[in-house]
């Protein structure tokens, strides 16, 4: 086979591997679509409510979980069911913080994933650095500009060292995405970013009540989800890919 069959092969077998990628990504499209249209503002916390906002992402961890043989239990996947955890408590109010200590173990997950060996031949260039520095500068901004906001909290003892260490675990989890060189993984870090602080001005009354916030908070979060489990799925589906070029 010379090299330009060769390039037609790999294309081909790229095209049918999207193909059955998108097919296995359905289930987390549709459910998501129904939890947009069961949602309504005044929808009352419950068992029910929790199970179909938790779902799409439990949807994904299986997802991830099937194409990649279980690489990914400790890292991505185990990020994915820790954030459904996280779902799931952020139904009720009172279980606020319940729900950001899932999600700290979750950004912490991804975080060990985006150092492991399936994304280590991706490392970025030492000119990255200054976009790590960037991350952690507006992660530290936003703690120092939301602090005043957390003293008023009636828990605020709890909530100022917690939610520092939150912001911490979530910037470096943007930091390291930054580190895999990876744009699908990177963009879904950074809009996980931007969902968790959108969250946080309305939950911590930083800005005004926001008419389509929650929409705002769910849409940029489910989408981050789902860019984070496909560059998981890529980084794995590459590195057998190079793995089977090196034994060859």
């Amino acid at each position: 086979m010379d090299i330009l069959e060769t390039h037609a092969y790999d294309r081909r077998q790229r095209r049918n591997t999207s193909c059955v990628l998108f097919f296995s990504l359905l289930p987390f499209f549709l459910s998501t679509a129904l939890y947009f249209y069961l949602w309504t503002p005044d929808m009352p916390a419950s068992i029910t409510h929790a199970g179909v906002k938790s779902a799409p992402t439990l949807l994904l961890a299986a997802a991830v979980l099937s194409w990649n043989r279980g690489q990914s239990v400790l890292g991505v996947v185990g990020g994915l069911l820790f954030s459904a955890v996280g779902d799931c408590c952020l139904v009720w109010p009172e279980l606020f913080l319940h729900g950001m200590g899932a999600f700290a173990v979750a950004h912490l997950l991804y975080s060990l994933a985006f150092v492991s060996s399936r994304y280590a031949a991706y490392s970025s260039s030492s000119g990255s650095r200054f976009l790590y520095l960037i991350v952690f500068l507006a992660g530290g901004g936003f703690y120092i500009y939301v602090l005043p906001f957390l003293q008023k909290a009636p828990n605020s003892d709890i909530l100022i060292p917690a939610v520092g260490v939150y912001v911490c675990l979530l910037a470096l989890m943007g930091a390291l995405a930054i580190r895999t060189g990876r744009t699908v993984t990177l963009l879904g870090s950074l809009i996980f970013m931007v969902s968790d602080l959108s969250l946080a001005m309305q939950v911590f009354k930083v800005t005004a009540p926001m008419e389509h916030g929650h929409t705002i908070v769910m849409v940029t979060y489910y989408l981050a989800q789902l860019l984070i489990a496909v560059g998981d799925v890529k980084a794995v589906e590459n590195n057998d890919d190079f793995s089977k070029w090196k034994r060859s």
